[in-house]
């Protein structure tokens, strides 16, 4: 992809978008990178932005920016993430200096509060789409062993209540592992 001024516009102006328009966090964010870079503009595979989108959660940091390094580095490079890390974090930054100095007036304001509280509802609809949307494209590659990760992570989590920082190492090392033994080359074949 030619990385001339109008790639690093689009990738600022659609990473600044994103930010200036999501509330929720990086769980919010990062489906919605995934329907611009893959779906509209077609400049990320579907299983790149899966892998793009599970770096970026095991990655120090919040997840929005670390997706947006990410995802700027894999379009145009070292200044593609420099675009796409400004335009996400901009957005933030006004929006938390307006706040800071009407902070007295907003936390009383009954009229902010009851918006707040019905964009709660739109941030989980939100984070089940993910979900569902992920969980599907798992599903789809039909690979016993990222089916099983899947559920034995969500078990671990939500009924044995394990720490998810020992299920995302336990699934790394699962996953490392597996990449490993499938791309392992065969040794009988070169000793005829």
């Amino acid at each position: 992809m030619k990385k001339d001024f109008k790639t690093y516009w689009t990738l600022f102006t659609s990473t600044f978008f994103l930010s200036a328009f999501t509330f929720g966090g990086g769980f919010v964010i990062v489906p919605l990178m995934k329907k611009k870079f893959v779906d509209e503009l077609h400049w990320i595979e579907d299983r790149e932005m899966l892998d793009l989108t599970a770096i970026s959660r095991s990655s120090p940091g919040a997840i929005a920016v670390n997706a947006s390094i990410l995802i700027g580095y894999r379009i145009a490079g070292f200044f593609g993430a420099l675009v796409s890390t400004l335009g996400t974090i901009l957005p933030p930054l006004i929006t938390l200096s307006v706040i800071s100095v009407f902070y007295a007036k907003f936390r009383d304001d009954v009229v902010i509060n009851a918006l707040l509280k019905g964009m709660q509802a739109g941030v989980a609809a939100v984070i089940v789409d993910v979900v569902i949307n992920l969980g599907n494209n798992i599903i789809k590659e039909k690979q016993a062993i990222s089916i099983l990760i899947m559920a034995g992570a969500f078990i671990a989590t939500y009924f044995l209540n394990i720490n998810v920082i020992y299920i995302i190492l336990i699934c790394g090392l699962i996953g490392v592992i597996s990449t490993y033994k499938r791309n392992k080359p065969d040794r009988s074949a070169n000793k005829e």
